[in-house]
């Protein structure tokens, strides 16, 4: 719970009013573009920047994220159609109370640690097409040229083939705004250089010519704050895949912020309760007029290097954005759209990450291909599509990885018993007492390798003992379970037998309903203990007996006359050998 006494700290107050102030004053040309971006009314974005910074502030748990409309996020807005239609604005308005109801869910329901299973090669490559989108996006914009083309790609390749279609005097605005952002970010101005480029650079548009387009010549900038809006709640259908696919970006994006700023007491954030505050931030984005938001990185790291010490920077700002709005909406109509073109021009260049694609190429081939596929399809379909590609990939390389990362390892016990690992033998031989140990996810796409590392069964095999050390493991699973049937009857076959060690009560049950229980015995179902390595080592002791047995008396099963030897072994006492695995990791 958000503490307000603290929102009011005589200590860091004068840091925190100047870094809103910084942050103010740069979101309300960052938050025009954004809208603009989006091919929505630029006020919207503003008003999302608005709504979206200060509510966010009130109930993320990272003291220092600032919740606006990145370009991600807006890239995807500008692919979906249903917002770009009949009754446009309060369908934007839906889409960002779903995109906030969605937050909101996987908030609640703790699902922060789950963002860790989208691969990284799978962001590289979206947020790097992301960061071409938004400079091919802005083209018309900054040419003055509306080019035709199914896609961004297609629409940039038109521009360049119809040269003495520009309009120059356009595009000598937006230059000079992305030379002088250049510059200025360079001196004392730091980020507000970006305020003084598009201020100076609009100025001279007004002064010098009349053929570039206005802010207003699209929106009308009202001196007023906006009211709320009924939101379109019958195109809900066709809004809940761009709600996920926008609700994924920002959660992904606020992701990557919590674990960067550590919190003014030293704790890091919780990704999950800022999964909550994006969520509220999203609707009252959208209750009041805003597009969708998300975790912005680029603007909680500039209120941060504006030396904010807490979350009042982020209450501070969201009060500029509202006084500017009051004080200066009609100023702001004259701001150049090329010069805005120019700025979303400059966040997509630094967007793109080129040490981050030479680091992900260089881990190898396949994560390579997956980065590369989602580059390209985020380039070529519409974005809220592709993340959910994205998504799928990362799952599908999951599954891939996971499902090849099993080994089977034999461990030795000597006569002390110490163990040491090898690997496992290809057969099981006569007479012979095999432990194995397997490593790796047991889930079912890994069983049929897992299968395949077991020793053998061949024509020699006979009187042996395979022993299965599955400590650590609380599920198998139905696949797994069929392969441990398959090889406990295979061995059955060759008069020789399986022995399986577990720890968990899951495991004991799952083999007792998979039938495995029942064709090796409850007799050879050892249960572990607190003693790690004891219960191997009676397991061991008692297959060398098994085998001895069968040496002496070969037609004799002992297992018929001890149906109880080894079922019951005493786990509290005993030091027992000690291993050196890590018992329980996957």
């Amino acid at each position: 719970m958000l503490n307000l006494r603290s929102l009011f700290n005589r200590k860091t107050i004068k840091q925190d009013a100047v870094a809103g102030l910084v942050l103010g004053v740069e979101s309300v040309p960052d938050g025009l573009a954004g809208g603009l971006l989006a091919g929505v009314n630029p006020l919207y974005g503003l008003y999302a920047y608005m709504y979206g910074t200060f509510t966010g502030g009130l109930f993320t748990s990272s003291s220092f994220m600032a919740v606006q409309a990145t370009g991600a996020m807006a890239i995807v807005v500008a692919d979906i159609g249903v917002v770009h239609g009949d009754d446009a604005a309060r369908t934007l308005f839906m889409l960002s109370i779903l995109t906030g109801l969605v937050m909101l869910a996987a908030g609640f329901l703790k699902l922060g640690s789950t963002l860790r299973f989208v691969s990284n090669a799978v962001m590289v490559g979206f947020i790097n097409a992301v960061g071409l989108n938004i400079i091919l996006g802005q083209l018309d914009n900054f040419t003055g040229y509306e080019a035709a083309g199914s896609n961004r790609v297609v629409r940039a390749f038109d521009t360049i083939l119809h040269p003495g279609q520009l309009d120059w005097a356009t595009v000598a605005i937006g230059a000079a705004t992305i030379l002088l952002i250049v510059i200025l970010r360079r001196t004392a101005l730091g980020a507000l250089g970006m305020v003084v480029a598009i201020v100076i650079t609009s100025g001279a548009a007004v002064l010098l010519t009349s053929d570039v387009a206005m802010l207003s010549s699209i929106a009308d900038i009202p001196r007023a704050l906006p009211f709320i809006t009924i939101p379109d709640f019958a195109s809900i259908p066709a809004l809940i895949i761009p709600a996920f696919s926008l609700a994924f970006i920002g959660l992904v994006q606020g992701a990557a912020i919590s674990s960067k700023f550590v919190n003014p007491d030293g704790t890091f954030p919780d990704a999950s309760q800022d999964f909550v505050g994006e969520g509220a931030a999203n609707i009252a984005a959208g209750m009041f007029q805003g597009m969708p938001v998300g975790g912005s990185m680029s603007a909680s790291s500039l209120v941060k290097e504006a030396g904010a010490k807490s979350r009042t920077a982020l209450l501070i700002a969201g009060v500029v954005m509202g006084i500017v709005i009051l004080a200066f909406g009609s100023v702001v109509g004259y701001i150049a759209m090329p010069a805005l073109a120019g700025l979303l021009m400059t966040v997509g260049y630094g967007t793109i990450k080129p040490d981050e694609i030479k680091e992900v190429w260089k881990t190898g081939p396949t994560q390579a291909m997956v980065m590369g596929v989602t580059f390209v399809l985020t380039m070529l379909i519409a974005l809220q599509y592709a993340v959910l590609v994205g998504v799928g990939i990362s799952m599908i390389l999951y599954i891939i990885q996971q499902s090849n990362r099993i080994v089977v390892r034999q461990r030795l016990v000597d006569e002390d018993g110490n163990e040491r690992e090898i690997d496992a033998p290809a057969e099981v031989l006569e007479d012979d007492v095999i432990v194995l140990q397997p490593y790796g996810s047991l889930f079912f796409a890994s069983a049929p390798v897992f299968e395949e590392a077991l020793p053998a069964v061949v024509d020699g095999t006979r009187n042996s003992v395979v022993i299965l050390r599955l400590r650590g493991r609380d599920d198998l699973g139905s696949t797994f379970t069929d392969v441990l049937l398959r090889y406990a009857k295979t061995l059955k076959d060759a008069d020789s037998k399986l022995i399986i060690l577990s720890d968990s009560d899951n495991v004991n049950e799952q083999l007792a309903v998979a039938r495995v229980t029942n064709a090796i015995g409850e007799q050879n179902i050892y249960e572990s203990g607190e003693w790690v390595g004891k219960t191997l080592n009676q397991a061991y002791d008692d297959a060398n007996e098994w085998v001895n047995a069968r040496k002496r008396e070969p037609d004799k099963d002992p297992d018929s006359d001890h149906a109880d030897d080894g079922k019951s072994v005493p786990e509290s006492d005993g030091a027992g050998a000690s291993s050196s695995d890590s018992d329980g990791d996957e």
